[in-house]
């Protein structure tokens, strides 16, 4: 990832709300959350949120698509893969025990956890 597209990434997720939307789209998966249950579910009006997901959307963090009448949304994983691995990449300076904690964060998190006796 270039520094244009992380500063561009990370600016898109420097306000409360859109953080919050990319957050529930990325627990959402990759079916989605229409953006009417999105601005229903964080207490924003349709238009505010149209402007928020379109911000999101340029910066490469979100996607839509059309299913009826209604607009889903969802979280660009490849994206958010990309620019996690952008700020990791210089993480440890030789120094391993720096991003250790980090390491644990991402082993612990529901998506990266094997269930107990399921093979992956």
């Amino acid at each position: 990832m270039e520094i244009t597209a992380a500063v561009n990434a990370l600016s898109a997720l420097a306000h409360e709300t859109r953080l919050s939307v990319f957050r529930r789209l990325v627990q959402a998966g990759p079916e989605g959350v229409p953006a009417g249950e999105l601005a229903r579910g964080l207490d924003v009006i349709a238009n505010t949120m149209s402007a928020h997901l379109n911000v999101l959307g340029h910066a490469g963090l979100v996607q839509s698509r059309r299913v009826g009448r209604s607009i889903i949304y969802s979280a660009t994983y490849d994206r958010m893969t990309d620019l996690l691995a952008y700020l990791m990449e210089d993480c440890c300076g030789g120094s391993p025990e720096v991003c250790a904690p980090l390491a644990a964060v991402v082993n612990d998190a529901a998506c990266c956890v094997t269930a107990p006796g399921s093979t992956q």
